[in-house]
C-alpha cells in the first residue's frame, strides 16, 4: 500500500520536474531555439491552437528564428501573437515567412529573465510539494498499516521530495548560468 502511494507520488513529481524543464526551455538565452515559442498561442480558425499547429518554427540562424506558416492567410494572426507574447520579440513578414531576429541581451534582460526562471522554479516546486501533501493525506488514511510502517513512508516520502526539490535547484542554476553567459 505505502509503496504504491510512493510510486505515484513519484511520478506526480516527475511530472513537475518535467513541466519546469519544458517551461525554462521556453525562457530566452543568447541562441535562438525553436521551442522559445511552444507558449505562444495564435487565434486561428474561430479558436486559440499553439503556434506549432499553425506553423513550423525553424533556427537557421543563431539569432534568428523562422515560422512558416502552414496557411498563408495565417501570416499576419502569427506576427501578432508573436508581437503581443512577453517574449519582447518583433517579427517581421517577408513574403510567406515570418522572420524574429531575437534582439541582444543586456545586462538588465538578462537579470529580469533570471527573475522569471526563479518565479518558474518555483510552480515546479510547488507542485512537488503538492504531491508531497497528497501523498501524507493518503498515507494518514491508511488503515491496515502500522504506524511504524506509515512514519517510514513519510521519511521516504520527505527524501523523495529533497531529491526532486535538489533536481529543480540544479536546474535552475544551469539556466541561470546559460541566461548570463555573455
Amino acid at each position: 500500500m505505502t509503496l504504491d502511494i510512493l510510486k505515484a507520488t513519484k511520478v506526480g513529481m516527475e511530472k513537475g520536474i518535467e513541466s519546469t524543464k519544458r517551461e525554462f526551455s521556453t525562457v530566452r538565452t543568447g541562441k535562438a531555439s525553436p521551442n522559445m515559442l511552444d507558449t505562444i498561442m495564435v487565434e486561428a480558425y474561430g479558436s486559440v491552437v499553439p503556434l506549432n499547429q499553425v506553423a513550423s518554427v525553424s533556427a537557421p540562424e543563431a539569432r534568428t528564428l523562422l515560422v512558416t506558416p502552414f496557411d498563408k492567410g495565417m501570416v499576419k494572426a502569427i506576427e501578432k501573437s508573436i508581437r503581443e507574447s512577453d517574449l519582447g520579440l518583433d517579427p517581421a513578414h517577408q513574403g510567406n515567412v515570418i522572420r524574429v531576429p531575437l534582439p541582444s541581451m543586456n545586462e538588465q534582460r538578462r537579470k529580469e529573465l533570471v527573475k522569471i526562471v526563479h518565479n518558474l522554479a518555483e510552480d515546479g516546486r510547488i507542485v512537488i510539494r503538492h504531491a508531497r501533501t497528497d501523498a501524507r493525506e493518503k498515507l494518514k488514511k491508511l488503515k491496515s498499516v502500522s504506524e511504524d510502517e506509515v512514519k517510514l513512508a513519510e521519511k521516504d516520502l520527505q527524501k523523495l521530495h529533497d531529491d526532486f526539490i535538489a533536481r529543480i535547484e540544479l536546474s535552475v542554476k544551469a539556466k541561470e548560468a546559460e541566461i548570463m553567459e555573455v
